[in-house]
């Protein structure tokens, strides 16, 4: 999440026409104040029984944890990209995301103008 927050600007446009949001099977005090510290411009939401994790089949019942996934959901409400484990130590993964991104956000500059 870290990285997503130290690229915030230029990888979700600084929040304009995007919203990001992480999911974690982490109670929302916890959540709450691991954000605080941390400073983080998205939001986070606690899903304890991984009710989300179980409807976007990444959801890990032996250890009541949801993989690293991320998914690009468009204005029509659909999944427009899926990162399926996203891998969140390589660059291109998130020049993948940068373009998933930049097809389904109206009004963004494309990646090669960041």
């Amino acid at each position: 999440m870290e990285a997503y927050r130290d690229q915030y600007a230029t990888l979700f446009n600084g929040g304009q026409n995007v919203v990001v949001i992480g999911i974690s099977t982490n109670a929302d005090t916890a959540l709450a104040s691991w954000a605080a510290a941390g400073d983080f411009p998205m939001l986070f939401g606690s899903d304890a029984v991984g009710s989300a994790g179980k409807a976007y089949g990444v959801y890990n019942a032996e250890r009541n944890t949801d993989a690293r996934v991320v998914f690009v959901i468009g204005p029509d409400g659909k999944i427009a990209y899926r990162a399926m484990p996203f891998r969140e130590l390589s660059a291109d993964a998130y020049t993948e995301l940068a373009t998933a991104i930049d097809k389904v956000s109206p009004m963004r500059p494309s990646s090669g103008e960041r």
